[in-house]
């Protein structure tokens, strides 16, 4: 059988990636390490499954020679008895190592920076890109998930022009990414005296963190400036310069933090952000492949793709990518995105399901 091919292919592969891990030689390599280590414990649960699965078939074959060798009819009942609890066991494990086979995003495990800037729609635009905030927050504390917020430009009549944060947790940007594209809002402004349904839009960019291992950054190509921090309509906040601005020459991304007093740590936070900007440009390519396969994936690097419209007079949340329409606005926005980015999840799955797994 293939599937059990692959898996005697992935259990030998484990081992050896076990022995190189105690290897000196591969020790005093940070870098190969730490990536051996992320592929150890990313192989772990498939051989845990293949070996109860590989058990499970074992004792159907020993099953059957006894059916076919006893003559006892007591000893044949029995072993009947015990094929017909295995042949369940035998299903279910099949189907969990299909699911474990998918292929995963590498970046699922990472923690996140999120960046959300109000588009079109004017002041209540900005609104929105607030309300899109809050409703990230709730549903962060639900999955226990800390939230550090980078930078804010605030906006005119309230929300935000634009906020960058970062999202830290256990599997952070595998379950974030979908949240990437442009999210649309129908609804009465509250700037609209005459009653009027208007619609915005604020887009929503997650990037995967990337650590120092997979992003090398070069001083000599770094441009850093300080400035004083500022509140709304440029009132001084402090008088020291402890906001950073980085430039990075090469590609002209350009970020800056000025989220805390201390210039170290603003510092800190807007590496953080490049990093992050320089590995997606990197990242982008892959999604862009994937992304041809599966809609689901917005993570094409298509910042203009729309994704989910809010519509406040019916009530109602559609995820375009899936053609998902939920009559549970308010506790959407509550934060209650669990079930909605599940069902993102099982499409994905089903497509990846479907194009890469071989019989």
């Amino acid at each position: 059988m293939e599937i059990l091919d692959k898996l005697e292919s992935i259990k030998n592969r484990w081992i050896e990636i076990g022995n190189q891990m105690s290897d000196p030689g591969v020790m005093e390599d940070m870098k190969r390490y730490v990536q051996l280590n992320k592929d150890y414990k990313d192989l772990e649960p498939i051989v845990a499954a293949y070996n109860e699965y590989r058990n499970i078939l074992d004792s159907i074959d020993n099953t059957k020679e006894i059916l076919n060798t006893e003559k006892d009819p007591e000893f044949r009942a029995m072993a009947k008895e015990e094929l017909d609890e295995l042949a369940p066991k035998r299903e279910s494990w099949e189907e969990k190592i299909r699911m474990l086979l998918i292929p995963k995003d590498p970046q699922d495990t990472k923690n996140s920076v999120v960046e959300i800037r109000a588009g079109t729609g004017g002041d209540e635009a900005g609104i929105f890109a607030g309300d899109l905030f809050r409703m990230y927050q709730k549903f962060c504390e639900t999955q226990k998930w800390k939230v550090d917020v980078i930078s804010v430009n605030e906006g005119t009549a309230g929300g935000f022009k634009e906020i960058v944060f970062e999202v830290n947790g256990e599997g952070v940007y595998g379950i974030m990414k979908f949240e990437s594209g442009v999210h649309r809002v129908q609804r009465v402004p509250k700037t609209e005296t005459q009653g009027r349904v208007h619609t915005s839009a604020a887009s929503v960019v997650v990037l995967p963190e990337a650590d120092e291992f997979e992003i090398e950054l070069n001083d000599k190509d770094i441009r850093k400036d300080t400035f004083c921090s500022s509140g709304p309509g440029g009132q001084s906040v402090n008088t020291t310069y402890s906001a950073i601005r980085l430039t990075h020459i090469p590609s002209g991304i350009v970020v800056s933090c000025q989220d805390e007093k201390s210039q170290l740590k603003n510092l800190a936070k807007a590496m953080k952000v490049l990093r992050a900007r320089l590995f997606e440009l990197e990242h982008n390519k892959y999604l862009a492949e994937m992304a041809t396969k599966r809609k689901t994936m917005v993570s094409s690097g298509d910042r203009s793709a729309k994704i989910r419209t809010y519509n406040w007079p019916q009530g109602r949340v559609t995820d375009h990518r899936i053609n998902l329409t939920m009559y549970n606005l308010q506790q959407v926005i509550d934060g209650d995105l669990l079930e909605m980015i599940e069902k993102l999840q099982m499409a994905e799955n089903a497509e990846r399901l479907k194009d890469n797994f071989v019989e």
